[in-house]
């Protein structure tokens, strides 16, 4: 089992930065692969980004490709997202998730784990 908890997420301006933190503890994999996905209200839960957690290889989706940065510490077993130049239709409930193996990174059936959820918003 892997458990994830998600913080860091608030309220912010547009323009705005925030980061995220997943902390991931349990049964760790070298070969775990770490991904940020969102949910929007009543819209189907998205990728984000997605990391490989040994090698570093990282994927985006477009709309988020120049702004947002996922990165990890393998020492702390934590994977990060830096969000910057948030926009409005960035509000959404970020969830972070580990799979292996995982090929794409951008599916949510390539993850066996999820977090519950950091809500994101963005508003003047």
């Amino acid at each position: 089992q892997v458990q994830l908890v998600e913080s860091g997420g608030g309220l912010v301006q547009p323009g705005g930065s925030l980061r995220l933190s997943c902390a991931a503890s349990g049964r760790t994999f070298s070969s775990t692969t770490m991904g940020w996905f969102r949910q929007a209200p009543g819209k189907r839960r998205e990728f984000v980004a997605g990391i490989r957690w040994s090698g570093g290889n990282s994927n985006y989706a477009d709309s988020v490709k120049g702004r947002f940065t996922i990165s990890r510490d393998n020492a702390k077993n934590t994977v990060y997202l830096q969000m910057n130049s948030l926009k409005q239709e960035d509000t959404a409930v970020y969830y972070c998730a580990a799979g292996t193996p995982v090929a794409t990174m951008m599916s949510v059936y390539e993850y066996d784990y999820w977090g519950q959820g950091t809500q994101v918003t963005v508003s003047s």
